[in-house]
């Protein structure tokens, strides 16, 4: 019998190389120019070649794996085709003196690399020995800094315009190929014409194997755009006041993406949103169209009628009545996938929304029904087909009377005034967006409830709680305000309490917490894989893009079942991802770990990787909950934006996540939303996420995330009070919990009645309930099964011993180290050699400086003999030097060699220094 916890790495690859070829989307393919023909030679161009992006960077995409796949590899592994070795030599010359520019870390890296300039003979030289032209074009991107409508970001460079002349100018056949991140200005195909046009996104450790297997056939590519392409960066409503340093107003409203392209601007759109190209052709034959009153159920037969074998995506959209709200022209209301069809083959898909999806909210009261979510009356068109554009009439029902599906109350309104898009008769008029009546602290101390009264310890454990022998309410009152205090302080990054690297840990992150048998959780960054800063190899995964790209809910569940695989091994009891902000602005820096424009897309997709993560009793932490659409000045802009968009576009898919896919981990984000922060927003942490949606789980803040009471108050990342109340539980992250390292009010907050202990208990019971939803808890409990201890023992693997033959450096005396030889870039680890009499427990201090800001996270890890030790986290320091310190343990023998390794780029070290703290 085979053991459900060891991962098969070989399966792991290759169902996330088949993820990047579903993904892949074709845009252009003249005259069937691919896929490359066997026995044919192709010449590559461009050097992300050589130097293929696999994630953009930040949190969402530090992950140490043991290979990445470039496309040019990839090509060369394929013995049906052969690479212009010339052409590859040339660019590997021209790279010895124009290397990788790496940067200088976090938010400091460059969005795309340096081209080797290529000249009309290069050209020709190369279309005279080859068949095929593919031109590789790469984008990085990244948290905390945003893409610009500027030249090696959203636009291409000069040297990529000159590449594509004279490439297009001397091949028939040119195929451009796109490693970035989110999509790009595609103006650029109308001027060069090459033959084929295909996004490959940015794969993770198998991009370039799966990139490969659609250009050569291997695969017939089935990717469909989960954006709009616009001809122009202008052309998107969001572009006006994108980048605004301290507020940036959503007036487009619920018009985002292809709900504002095909309402008001069609003309515009070069790549509607669903398009892609196949190798093959197919049929889509609606069998049957049925309304039962609250669900349509559609069954599309898709029939492959070309000559090699393919899937199909099927999308129904439904153009709703425009009423007194008014509506989008087309809403997507479901999709589907085919498995692969051979030619000839046909598979019959069935497609169901209930109707009660459709409903609009009403924050207006235009349709006599405030704060519900209503379905006018009238009909309702069903267009089924491929991509928006396309979809073909294939029904209507009818809502005789104006319905409300769901009664809810004002909740996240705004309080600054601004103009809202409205759709009068399909032209763009605006309007004044309803403004908030009520006062949400007073809301808030309204809705808390009295928890059961202090009693000091009776002896109950969490595990009693666990297995059904007590009530949760009589664990917690056993819990000094004391404890419960510091069971609200996440602790991290890079915690020695949990797993090695990681970002975070939380629950028992007290002595005395874990002795009332709260074990101590650990977290991890994603979504893209594993992060862990200690060097740790991961699984590097596909982008969220990418992912979206597949339309396959099963492929990205079972992609996900590996995942939850690995962060069992790890021991990580939740992945802080996926993430489901919606792709507002094409130049939002962090779209590469989110979904799309669509909220149903964005949300089924999230939910389908939840349930394969928690078929190992895992989890993912849905974030950033909500509107983190901009990464410049993250921590310190409101988005301001009408209930109305909130709910139908940016909270959607939550929803989604958290009724389909179980989520029961969410990270709130920096910024604020409507004038509050969202990590002290009762009415989305509580009104919306808990009482409209039932969510039972845990909320946790972005790291050192701030928090403010009332709208035009300063946040501040002292505030955890204003957190607590609104239910986000946990602060993340504090260095120790037990000293208030972070000097967060929560004491002082209490002591003076701005909080109150029955809200520090009910967000103890929320954390609790999701420690006992977690993996550690049963471990803590000594009820590992033998299968996943077994499993856990045949992938341990330790640190390589690395032989020191340099000079032994003294330390005794506290003398600072040699630091001249240490390489700090990301990756790199330094062996020293130490040297000194004083056996003892001692402590390592250094003075550092970082020019990234207060956010940015640059982990140090420290190794003595091979042997992991401790870690040093500093956060940016605006270029100030700073002291960082870590305990160390017993220095034994007289010598030992000394590693460090860096997980991020960007520390300048000024001194290290050693210092005994007690002498044996």
């Amino acid at each position: 019998m085979s053991n459900p916890y060891k991962i098969d790495w070989n399966e792991y690859a290759a169902l996330a190389r088949q993820a990047v070829a579903e993904g892949c989307v074709l845009l252009k393919n003249d005259d069937k120019a691919l896929p490359i023909r066997k026995g044919e030679r192709v010449s590559v161009f461009g050097r992300i070649q050589f130097d293929y992006y696999k994630s953009g960077t930040g949190s969402g995409g530090a992950v140490n794996t043991r290979y990445v796949t470039n496309i040019l590899d990839a090509l060369k592994e394929n013995k049906d085709i052969s690479v212009n070795e010339e052409l590859e030599q040339t660019y590997r010359d021209w790279l010895k003196d124009h290397p990788f520019e790496k940067g200088m870390g976090w938010a400091q890296e460059p969005w795309c690399q340096e081209e080797m300039p290529v000249t009309k003979e290069l050209a020709e030289q190369a279309a005279a020995k080859s068949d095929i032209a593919v031109v590789i074009i790469g984008r990085t991107a990244g948290e905390d800094k945003d893409n610009s409508a500027a030249e090696g970001s959203y636009l291409l460079t000069a040297a990529e315009h000159q590449m594509l002349k004279e490439v297009c100018g001397a091949f028939k056949r040119v195929a451009v190929l796109l490693n970035v991140g989110n999509i790009m200005d595609m103006k650029w195909v109308k001027e060069y014409d090459p033959a084929a046009v295909l996004y490959v996104w940015q794969g993770g450790q198998e991009g370039g194997a799966g990139a490969a297997d659609v250009l050569t056939g291997t695969v017939t590519p089935c990717g469909k755009l989960s954006d709009t392409i616009a001809l122009d960066i202008s052309d998107y409503p969001s572009t006006e006041g994108f980048g605004d340093p301290t507020r940036v107003i959503y007036k487009e409203d619920i018009y985002v993406g292809y709900r504002y392209f095909e309402t008001f601007a069609k003309d515009c759109v070069l790549y509607p949103f669903g398009y892609g190209l196949s190798y093959t052709t197919f049929t889509r034959t609606v069998e049957s169209f049925d309304f039962d009153g609250e669900t349509v159920t559609e069954k599309v037969t898709v029939k492959n009628t070309g000559d090699v074998q393919g899937k199909e995506v099927v999308t129904v959209f439904v153009e709703a009545p425009q009423g007194k709200l008014g509506k989008a022209a087309r809403s997507l209301a479901a999709f589907a996938k085919t498995e692969t069809l051979q030619p000839g083959e046909s598979e019959t898909l069935t497609l169901t929304f209930p109707i009660a999806n459709l409903a609009s909210y009403d924050d207006s009261g235009v349709t006599g029904h405030r704060f519900c979510y209503v379905l006018e009356s009238g009909a309702y068109n069903v267009y089924t087909g491929g991509c928006v554009r396309g979809a073909k009439l294939s029904g209507s029902f009818e809502v005789k009377e104006d319905t409300v599906t769901r009664t809810c109350v004002q909740a996240c309104a705004p309080v600054t005034k601004f103009d809202r898009m409205v759709n009068h008769n399909n032209t763009i008029a605006f309007e004044p967006a309803p403004q908030r009546e009520y006062d949400m602290a007073a809301r808030s101390a309204a809705a808390l409830k009295p928890a059961k009264p202090y009693t000091g310890d009776k002896g109950i454990k969490l595990g009693d709680v666990f297995d059904g022998k007590a009530e949760l309410e009589d664990f917690v009152a056993q819990l000094s305000d004391e404890d419960l205090i510091c069971l609200m302080r996440g602790e991290g990054m890079n915690s020695p309490k949990v797993t090695a690297g990681t970002a975070g840990a939380f629950g028992g992150v007290t002595e005395n917490l874990v002795n009332f048998g709260i074990p101590t959780a650990c977290c991890a960054d994603g979504p893209s894989g594993i992060r862990m800063d200690c060097g740790t190899i991961a699984f590097s995964l596909p982008n969220g893009t990418l992912l979206a790209c597949t339309f396959n809910e099963k492929l990205n569940e079972e992609l996900f079942a590996m995942q939850g695989k690995e962060q069992r091994k790890n021991r990580i009891d939740t992945l802080l991802g996926p993430g489901l902000n919606i792709h507002r602005s094409p130049l939002n820096g962090r779209n590469f770990e989110y979904f799309s424009e669509d909220p149903l897309l964005t949300g089924k997709l999230a939910a389908a990787q939840l349930r394969g993560m928690r078929r190992f009793g895992v989890t993912g932490t849905i974030k950033h909950f909500a509107c983190n659409n901009q990464e410049f000045k993250r921590t310190e802009i409101d988005s301001v934006l009408s209930e109305r968009a909130l709910r139908e576009i940016y909270l959607r898919a939550f929803e989604t996540a958290v009724k389909e896919g179980g989520a029961y981990s969410v990270m709130s984000t920096y910024g604020g939303l409507n004038g509050i922060w969202t990590a002290s927003n009762f009415d989305l942490l509580t009104t919306i996420l808990r009482d409209e949606w039932g969510f039972i789980g845990t909320v946790m803040t972005d790291w050192w995330a701030k928090g403010n009471d009332r709208e035009g108050e300063e946040a501040t990342r002292e505030n955890v009070a204003a957190q607590v109340r609104a239910q986000n539980d946990l602060n993340m992250v504090n260095a120790d919990a037990a000293s208030n390292s972070q000097h967060d009010n929560l004491d002082d907050a209490l002591a003076d009645g701005r909080l109150t202990r029955d809200a520090l208990v009910r967000s103890a019971m929320n954390i609790c309930r999701t420690v006992m939803n977690s993996p550690v808890m049963e471990r803590s409990l000594g009820r590992m099964s033998d299968e996943e201890r077994e499993a856990a023992e045949a992938e341990k693997t330790s640190e390589d011993y690395v032989d020191f033959n340099g000079e032994y450096q003294f330390i005794d005396g506290e003398a600072p180290l040699d630091i001249s030889a240490v390489n700090t870039e990301k990756g790199a680890s330094t062996i020293l050699g130490i040297r000194y009499k004083k056996n003892g427990l001692y402590k390592f201090v250094m003075r550092v400086k970082a020019n990234a800001n207060e956010v940015a996270q640059i982990p140090m890890s420290i190794f003595i003999d091979g042997n992991l030790r401790g870690m040093v986290m500093i956060n940016g320091t605006n270029g100030e030097v700073v002291t960082a310190e870590q305990d160390i343990g017993v220095l034994f023998g007289g010598t030992n060699y000394l590693k460090l390794y860096f997980g991020q780029t960007g520390m300048e070290i000024e001194e290290i220094k050693f210092v005994c703290t007690q002498a044996f």
